[in-house]
């Protein structure tokens, strides 16, 4: 996902702003806030993923060490 993030916000920054009608100028405007919000999702998603890494991790290594 980030990939794509990326690339489109890529997309969108080459596009002439001062050759677009002011709806085009709030659409790009939209767009790009719309961009942000997503690659914020998409790094707090990435955090969970690493937290629930952890507590698996950690949970397996409890359950080893009480077999033993």
């Amino acid at each position: 996902m980030a990939d794509t993030i990326a690339e489109t916000v890529d997309l969108l920054y080459t596009i002439d702003q001062e050759k677009l009608d002011v709806n085009q100028q709030i659409a790009l405007g939209t767009a790009l806030a719309t961009l942000a919000q997503a690659e914020r999702l998409d790094q707090i998603n990435e955090r969970l993923r690493t937290i629930h890494l952890l507590l698996t991790t950690m949970t397996h290594r409890s359950g080893v060490d009480g077999v033993r």
